[in-house]
């Protein structure tokens, strides 16, 4: 596969494009003679990666719209770089990985989870995001890392967790990885060049940088930090949680209907790949994916969270009770 691939993840395309607006109550609002005006225009914070796939699914299973809900997505380059668009109003709903939303509420910051997201597979070996070095790298394990620059796409967030977890349980010393800021766009450049010891990608991202002979997986962090972890939720703020309910409770059955069909269809949700990324057919065929459970696995979460603390990026255990629903 030629390395071209690579380059066509650079950019991403939206689904989904601005409809009919609306206000936020239940019926979308009406024209002040009871007359309906529209769906409620909900607009979410998202990473164009796999994980979000259900979403997209949904969208074109008519989940939403059944309803009375028509989305708008906003695209960025982490979950943590969405929760100020949620904090400001800017977003109703985002996608986030669980150690970030742990994070905000530590800095004062109140959010509400609505939804699962996507899980690790379980599977080492196979899941949807590894830790790779260059394949001429002289390391073979997760304990060889030790002192080793490492590319994560969001710095002192979930990939340094489970990264120090790998670490860890080969009877490595985690304290001594550095860790650097590289979109997963460019990992794959950052392995060539020699930028970097080893990098965590998740699809498609692993599966160009392995079917390019650029890197090789040596370790399989979500599985280390935690049996079938929870990785990312759909997530808004307190205000909006409180204020809209009537929203969120929609929101949150349509995103479950999606997880559902997603896991029983796993052909359309790489077909759906297509359509908001620009990945291609041979990557879409090969990439593994996570899994979609509707629930959410607290234990997993609480794993996590005390591995966040014992590394010292959370400076206390979380308050799930108030976090989740």
């Amino acid at each position: 596969m030629r390395r071209k691939l690579a380059a066509l993840l650079l950019s991403s395309v939206l689904l989904v494009a601005a409809g009919c607006g609306g206000d936020d109550n239940g019926d979308g609002g009406d024209n002040g003679a009871g007359q309906p005006t529209g769906p409620d225009q909900v607009t979410i914070g998202l990473i164009p990666i796999v994980d979000v796939a259900p979403l997209f699914l949904g969208q074109q299973q008519g989940f939403f719209a059944e309803r009375n809900i028509e989305l708008e997505t906003d695209f960025g380059a982490g979950g943590a770089n969405l929760i100020p668009g949620i904090q400001s109003g800017q977003l109703d709903f985002g996608f986030s990985n669980v150690i970030s939303l742990m994070l905000a509420q530590a800095s004062g910051i109140e959010l509400k989870v609505v939804s699962n997201g996507n899980n690790s597979t379980g599977v080492q070996g196979e899941d949807f995001g590894s830790l790779l070095v260059p394949v001429d790298s002289d390391v073979q394990s997760a304990a060889d890392l030790e002192g080793a620059t490492i590319a994560t796409n969001t710095l002192s967030n979930i990939v340094e967790t489970i990264v120090r977890a790998s670490v860890r349980n080969d009877g490595g010393d985690p304290t001594t990885l550095e860790f650097v800021g590289v979109p997963f766009p460019e990992m794959e450049a950052a392995l060539a060049n020699g930028d970097v010891d080893a990098a965590f990608a998740v699809e498609p991202f692993q599966t160009i940088i392995r079917s390019n002979d650029v890197g090789r997986s040596v370790a399989w962090s979500w599985v280390d930090a935690a049996p079938d972890l929870t990785v990312a939720v759909y997530f808004t703020s307190a205000d909006t949680a409180e204020n809209n309910p009537d929203l969120v409770a929609r929101f949150a059955e349509a995103m479950q209907e999606s997880l559902e069909y997603a896991n029983q269809n796993p052909d359309q949700a790489r077909a759906i790949l297509t359509e908001y990324t620009e990945i291609t057919p041979e990557v879409v065929a090969e990439l593994t994916l996570p899994t979609w459970p509707t629930e959410i696995n607290r234990a997993s979460s609480e794993a996590l969270a005390q591995l966040a603390v014992q590394d010292g990026l959370l400076p206390a255990p979380p308050d799930l009770d108030a976090l989740y629903p």
